[in-house]
């Protein structure tokens, strides 16, 4: 189960700035390999690439890229349940693997050439760089093997194959297949503008052969999942029927876990309204398969969590979404300590630990059990690759509960400990957006650190490309606003010149330099 933050954006904050920092050298994380039972090859510039898919045309195989960072949880769940797999290491004498650290200078621009954003993101090409698919991160391991596989075995571009679908001409079971197990959601609309989605998924679900069970069913479960105000599936008796039986059918829900876990509350909320006299029968036939999630023996333990996330997500359905204090059942509440304490005594893999640590703090506060989850994420912190990750959801946690004190001392310390520049200009983005929301008066404070991340950018060659000039925007757009009344009109004056000096080095190419000055351009208009 994906954690609700950015991959998207991680909130972050902080008291100050230490004079030390402000002398900060941008260095390289430490990389390492996704696996080491898979020939990986490292990539970070465009000639990294060039190169694999030369080679790839040669040797006639495709190309499998894995788009990634050290800290995210999902990719470390990947690593402990794909990657690591002796089948997955026999399939990949099929295809060239390339791993794409999004800290490696020049990932950035990789990431925006191939359309990937969010970590992680998984695509398989052909030789000549047709996007075959691209994996979503929640599907489980053996599904993933076996779309893979679909893909190897003469696999079409995902765009021929929705053409094709859309026009009605013939489609074999694995294209079907393709279709079902894309990921529509990290698609970053290069196949289909995120307003059209759930339409688009309607229509598939509707043109899909019902002779094949899963692939109908997945489709039509998406579709659910995706539509939203009126958008997309209108339910009826025949749709609300089908998945009463999916959830019903063990084998069958079994085949559908992923999405069923992850898109249970929205399901529920497209199929029966807020006032429906049959919500109650629908959340109660998904409580019942969840359950049975919960206890699989097959399924990784982040999957069982996620099993018991999406049961506390439905007994939130009634409250506001952002609700903090909660009264939950107590028997629900207690289930979650317990297998939270049971997966934390467990755990003895890094990877497995930091996927599934960060999934539990996060179902322990949705559960109201902010304690537990505070001091699960303390305990964790010598024993995480990444405590950066684990400081800002404890920053994260205690803002939730009113301390900003306290919150503002591990957003401080997350920020310090953050490594590799892609990653300290996101968490920077976010530490500077919630110091201007908990702390605006503290006017040296918020210059301090924006002269910091500019400074940072200025030694960052990628600094204004992909995700790192989205983090940047985003801390101009806090500026700008932070200044609405023009009282800070001298603070980003000078910003503003410290910018002009970082935007005339760079270049210019791939509008890079107009990235750079655009993020402080409403400001500098007030200034």
């Amino acid at each position: 189960m994906r954690l609700p933050f950015a991959l998207s954006t991680v909130t972050t904050a902080a008291l100050a700035v230490s004079v030390a920092m402000l002398v900060w050298q941008p260095a390289e994380a430490a990389v390492k390999l996704p696996s080491t039972n898979v020939a990986w090859q490292a990539a970070a510039v465009d000639a990294d690439i060039d190169r694999v898919f030369a080679r790839a045309r040669a040797e006639k195989k495709p190309v499998l890229l894995y788009w990634g960072a050290t800290w995210c949880p999902p990719c470390n769940q990947l690593k402990a349940t794909l990657f690591n797999r002796q089948d997955f290491a026999a399939l990949s004498k099929n295809f060239i693997a390339v791993h794409v650290d999004g800290d490696r200078p020049g990932a950035q621009k990789l990431g925006a050439r191939f359309k990937v954003t969010g970590y992680p993101t998984t695509v398989l090409f052909s030789p000549d760089g047709q996007e075959i698919t691209r994996l979503p991160g929640e599907v489980d391991a053996p599904q993933a093997l076996a779309v893979l596989q679909q893909g190897l075995n003469g696999g079409r571009a995902i765009k021929s194959v929705l053409a094709d679908a859309l026009a009605g001409k013939p489609l074999t079971a694995g294209d079907w297949r393709l279709l079902a197990f894309y990921g529509w959601e990290i698609d970053e609309q290069q196949v289909v503008p995120k307003s059209e989605l759930a339409g688009l998924l309607t229509t598939l679900a509707a043109k899909s052969p019902a002779g094949d069970g899963e692939t109908s069913q997945r489709l039509w479960l998406k579709a659910l999942a995706a539509s939203d105000d009126g958008q997309g599936v209108k339910p009826d008796a025949a749709l609300r029927e089908r998945v009463q039986r999916v959830l019903a059918d063990p084998a069958q829900a079994r085949l559908q876990m992923d999405v069923l876990t992850n898109g249970a509350t929205d399901i529920v909320r497209t199929l029966e309204a807020d006032d429906s006299p049959n919500r109650a029968a629908l959340v109660q036939a998904f409580e019942a398969a969840l359950k049975r999630f919960e206890t699989d023996p097959t399924l990784s333990r982040g999957d069982r969590l996620g099993a018991l996330t999406a049961r506390v997500e439905l007994a939130r359905l009634a409250l506001p979404k952002d609700a903090v204090q909660v009264n939950l059942p107590p028997a629900l509440q207690a289930e979650v300590r317990t297998h939270v304490q049971r997966d934390d005594r467990e755990i003895t893999d890094g990877y497995e630990r930091q996927a599934v640590i960060t999934s539990a703090a996060y179902a322990l506060g949705r559960a109201g059990l902010w304690p537990d989850s505070d001091a699960l994420l303390q305990a964790n912190l010598a024993r995480s690759h990444s405590p950066y990750y684990l400081m800002s959801q404890l920053g994260s946690n205690l803002r939730k509960q009113g301390k900003k004190e306290e919150a503002l001392k591990w957003y401080q310390q997350s920020f310090e400990k953050s490594e590799g520049p892609a990653t300290r200009l996101q968490w920077g983005s976010g530490y500077l957006n919630a110091l201007v929301d908990l702390a605006p008066a503290e006017s040296t404070r918020i210059e301090k650190l924006a002269a910091q991340l500019l400074s940072e950018a200025g030694k960052d060659k990628a600094a204004f490309e992909g995700r790192s000039a989205r983090s940047l925007q985003r801390a101009g757009a806090k500026l700008v606003a932070w200044n609405a009344d023009g009282k800070h009109a001298p603070v980003l004056k000078k910003l503003q010149s410290q910018l002009d000096g970082v935007c005339a080095k760079v270049d210019v190419a791939d509008g890079q330099r107009a990235a750079c000055q655009a993020v402080l351009k409403p400001a500098a208009k007030k200034a």
